[in-house]
């Protein structure tokens, strides 16, 4: 972790003095994960919100967000606060408010079938020509009818408008320039694989909508955004989480935020998961559990390498990294479709933010302090806090009394390796 100081409100140099009487400059950074990473990252910011005196999510210098964190940044900047994203996403109070409903992200693409579909006829007559007539392998053939395949299999059409529709209520804005915070939304162009930074200038005049689109369209899941006759796709194929965005205003502190690791199967705890049975080795959750362990870990190793840039090349600014425990089961074998288990992983996700904090106390305390934030010992410890509106799963006092010792043990573990670096 290391410390940066900047004078706030405006663009400033990395190790520039910050003057003492000036407040720090905050910036958040969100990864992405698809509706399970927005799931985490909202339980995880109540539990930030509430344990951190000092701070104010809605108040920070700036914001940057990849696929599904893009959604929960451009809900930050326009005013709506953690807790009211988790009463409008997680617990459906107000279905008006969903800003990214689930089931928004599984609407057919039937635009992109039908034009694949014109496709074919000229398509299979191509083929046909290259196999008669100039006597190419069939496996040409099959190169020339992939064309036909679609390019998602999901549309984002649903997902945009519904975005647009809640930050067009009064007194938000689905306008980049018109926010009192910077915000930016990373795509990447498909044609270039270079990183397309929304909300920055020359790129501001995108609507936020169609740029947080643009960051979640996975492919294969989702077709690309066509965006001023160019095409984008998820930001996280660039970089997990584009913090460099933030860092390069000269912040004094970077919160971030990362939904998605790989899972500890050999270490993993032994319970099971939400009512199901805990897979005892990844390859027995079949084809979809091994691509997904893949991809989290292909991910997760960029994050590593970019936080260990990040510490090389901005030196004054302390960086505070919040993801799931790798050998937690509950957040890896998920299904986040349905709303009891949206608020089931959502309590999950804060109360495991909460234990983290406590496990590194004493480390954190130091490094928030210099930025005039404390931790609130009295709300961090309350054993009978809440994240929604349901009845916590019951514990015995055995169960809370080891799981304490272990949080105190682990603080004291990382205060000890701390001071003997």
């Amino acid at each position: 972790m290391s410390r940066s100081t900047a004078p706030r409100g405006a663009t400033a140099a990395p190790g520039v003095p910050r003057s003492a009487s000036s407040p720090p400059r905050i910036g958040l950074a969100l990864a992405g994960g698809g509706p399970l990473g927005a799931i985490y990252e909202i339980g995880a910011l109540c539990a930030l919100q509430e344990s951190l005196d000092g701070v104010d999510f809605n108040d920070v210098e700036a914001y940057v967000g990849v696929s599904a964190g893009g959604f929960i940044a451009a809900g930050l900047a326009n005013g709506m606060t953690p807790r009211q994203l988790c009463s409008a996403f997680i617990e459906n109070d107000s279905p008006d408010e969903d800003l990214i409903r689930p089931s928004l992200f599984i609407r057919p693409a039937w635009g992109e079938y039908l034009r694949r579909i014109a496709l074919l006829p000229g398509l299979v007559a191509q083929a046909g020509l290259r196999v008669l007539f100039k006597r190419r392998a069939l496996l040409s053939a099959f190169e020339v009818l992939g064309r036909a395949l679609p390019t998602g299999v999901f549309s984002h059409a649903p997902l945009e408008a519904q975005v647009r529709r809640v930050l067009s209520a009064p007194g938000r804005s689905n306008d980049f320039r018109q926010l009192g915070r910077k915000l930016v939304l990373v795509a990447t162009d498909l044609d270039s694989g270079e990183a397309a930074p929304f909300g920055q200038p020359g790129w501001d005049h995108v609507p936020i909508s169609q740029a947080a689109a643009a960051s979640a369209a996975l492919p294969g899941l989702f077709p690309p955004v066509a965006i001023d006759g160019r095409w984008y796709v998820d930001g996280a194929l660039k970089k997990t989480l584009h913090a460099t965005v933030l860092l390069d205003m000269g912040l004094d502190l970077l919160f971030c935020l990362n939904p998605l690791v790989p899972f500890d199967a050999s270490h993993s705890q032994q319970h099971r998961v939400l009512g199901d049975p805990v897979i005892p080795r990844l390859v027995s959750g079949g084809l979809p559990v091994v691509l997904s362990q893949t991809f989290r870990s292909l991910i997760h190793s960029r994050l590593e390498l970019g936080m260990k840039g990040y510490e090389r090349s901005h030196p004054h600014t302390d960086i505070v990294l919040f993801e799931p425990d790798h050998r937690d089961p509950e957040m890896f074998l998920a299904n986040t479709f349905g709303y009891a288990q949206r608020r089931a992983l959502a309590e999950h996700a804060y109360q495991h933010t909460r234990a983290d904090l406590r496990s590194r106390r004493s480390a954190l305390s130091v490094a928030l302090a210099r930025h005039g934030i404390r931790l609130n010992e009295a709300t961090l410890d309350d054993p009978h806090r809440t994240l929604v509106s349901r009845k916590p799963r019951l514990r015995t006092r055995a169960a809370r009394t080891l799981q304490r010792l272990d949080e105190v043990l682990n603080d004291l573990d990382a205060a000890l390796a701390q001071r003997g670096a």
